[in-house]
């Protein structure tokens, strides 16, 4: 047995005993959870495609609509995995903007005589900032369209919207709304419900890579935690995640679910490849982990290889982690090289899904190794599952 089926198989009372109840599950039933969303989405393609047709996205030419992908947190990173897909997919302007930062900026952030389309996403539907957010925009700014995606039948994004003519509702299963304090299938599949969105008019396409990535991820889950298992034993005090172009957002989610699973004991980083060098690889040390997400592009991957190996000259990390789309023969710039076997290779924009699960699952053996609960890793309360006590201005 694997890392990750040695804490499904406990028993009910030890998992309860030990905050072990939610999480491992739900990082788990991803891969499979994903063809259940894909599924889910074919049955509100045509209502999504005749949303977006008036939105002025049509899938057949180049549009002048402004898609801002909105959400706090994971969520945003959500949006961050979607932007190069999207732009590619729908040959319009799209941008990740936090829903923290339109609460506070938003006649700023947006232009005038401008078309827009916001996609918020939101595990609970009841985050603070992102229903204000959305509430102001339809009171101030009727003309823009919105759709928001939630994993919550009673979270007032979806409960309050259902009948608003500017405001498409999506609601996702239930099973992936995790229970843990942590997002882990919430936020997978709404990564991918906003990858079968940019593959509205040509489905039929996406669902090749859909069954990949399920295939893909129940290959890497087992691997991925004995390494994450065994890596958490080393008692590293720092984390340093890279990432280029759509996979800075993978990067960007690992270091969080690292952070918040040990309540800040363990303390993260995320940068691109190149961005590293301008500042931030002064926190390096002996006693940190380095994980990169090894693009599937050989021009980017050069970049990435040249920061690995001068890492290991410096002798800057205690262990270098490779997660790669493709199965690859190990080499001198990392002591670890994580991939997806017998899988042909997923292209970038797609990884995020499958990719992050690592960082979830190395989020889960350090928060087991500093002698934490899980499922609610903050004893004294400084986070919480839903963020609270944000009074809107």
């Amino acid at each position: 047995m694997n890392e990750l089926s040695q804490l499904l198989a406990l028993p009910e009372t030890e998992k309860l005993k030990r905050g072990l109840v939610h999480t491992p599950a739900e990082i788990a039933q991803q891969p499979h959870t994903w063809i259940s969303t894909f599924e889910l989405f074919g049955k509100k393609q045509n209502e999504i495609r005749e949303f977006l047709a008036a939105s002025g996205i049509s899938g057949k030419r180049a549009s002048d609509t402004t898609v801002f992908l909105v959400g706090a947190g994971t969520s945003d990173y959500t949006g961050h995995a979607l932007v190069f897909l999207l732009r590619r997919m729908w040959q319009c302007e799209v941008m990740a903007v936090p829903s923290t930062d339109l609460l506070t900026h938003m006649d700023e952030l947006m232009l005038p005589r401008r078309k827009y389309l916001w996609i918020s996403f939101s595990r609970s539907g009841d985050s603070p900032e992102g229903v204000a957010v959305l509430a102001q925009a339809i009171e101030r700014h009727p003309g823009i369209r919105h759709i928001a995606v939630s994993c919550n039948a009673d979270g007032r994004m979806i409960r309050d919207n259902r009948d608003h003519g500017q405001v498409l509702p999506m609601l996702l299963s239930d099973a992936v709304n995790d229970r843990g304090l942590a997002m882990t299938s919430s936020f997978s599949n709404m990564v991918i419900f906003g990858q079968c969105m940019a593959h509205a008019y040509d489905l039929a396409r996406y669902e090749n890579i859909v069954a990949k990535l399920s295939a893909a991820g129940r290959d890497f889950l087992p691997r991925a935690a004995d390494c994450a298992a065994a890596l958490a034993k080393m008692e590293f005090k720092k984390a340093f995640f890279v990432g280029s172009g759509p996979l800075r957002a993978v990067a960007k989610e690992s270091a969080l679910k690292v952070l918040e699973l040990t309540a800040g004991k363990t303390l993260t980083m995320s940068e691109s490849a190149l961005g590293l060098r301008h500042g931030p690889m002064a926190a390096l040390d002996a006693q940190s982990l380095f994980v990169c997400f090894l693009s599937g592009e050989p021009r980017v991957q050069q970049y990435e290889r040249d920061l690995l190996r001068e890492i290991g000259a410096k002798k800057i990390a205690r262990s270098r982690v490779v997660v790669s789309g493709t199965e690859f023969t190990p080499d001198s710039f990392a002591e670890n090289y994580l991939a997806p076997a017998n899988v042909a290779g997923i292209a970038d924009e797609y990884r995020a899904p499958v990719d992050v699960m690592f960082g979830q699952l190395l989020g889960l053996f350090c928060s087991i190794r500093w002698n934490l609960q899980p499922d609610s890793p903050s004893p004294d309360g400084v986070i919480s599952r839903v963020v609270q006590n944000v009074s809107i201005h």
